[in-house]
C-alpha cells in the first residue's frame, strides 16, 4: 500500500488541474471588475486601460480552463495507466509550467493584436 504522499504527489496534475478549473470558473465568471494589483492577469499590457483589463481577464480564463482540462486529463491517464510517479510528477509540474507560459504568450499577443 502506497503512502499517501506518493498517492499525491503521483497525482499532482490531477489535483492542481481541478484547482484551475475552479479557479478559472470563478474568473471567468467573475472577472474582477477594476484594474488592480492583487488578482487576476495582470501584466503591463492587460493593466493600460479597462477594456484591455476586462479582455484579458475573459481570455486568460478560457484559457486556463483549457488548461486545467489537459491536467486533468493527464490525472487520470496517470491514475489508471501510468506507474512511476517521479516520472509523472514531473511531467504534470512540466505540463503546468508549459501551460502557464502558454496563456501569457497567448493572451499578450491577443492584448498586442486588439489593443
Amino acid at each position: 500500500m502506497e503512502n499517501i504522499f506518493t498517492i499525491i504527489t503521483s497525482n499532482i496534475s490531477l489535483l492542481v488541474g481541478i484547482i484551475f478549473l475552479i479557479t478559472a470558473l470563478i474568473l471567468f465568471k467573475f472577472p474582477p471588475k477594476d484594474i488592480n494589483h492583487l488578482y487576476g492577469y495582470r501584466t503591463s499590457r492587460s493593466m493600460k486601460s479597462q477594456e484591455s483589463w476586462y479582455f484579458a481577464q475573459r481570455y486568460s480564463a478560457i484559457r486556463m480552463v483549457w488548461l486545467s482540462i489537459v491536467l486533468i486529463l493527464f490525472g487520470i491517464i496517470d491514475l489508471f495507466y501510468l506507474e512511476g510517479y517521479e516520472i509523472t510528477m514531473y511531467v504534470g509540474l512540466a505540463l503546468m509550467i508549459l501551460g502557464f507560459i502558454y496563456i501569457i504568450i497567448t493572451t499578450e499577443r491577443e492584448l498586442k493584436k486588439r489593443f
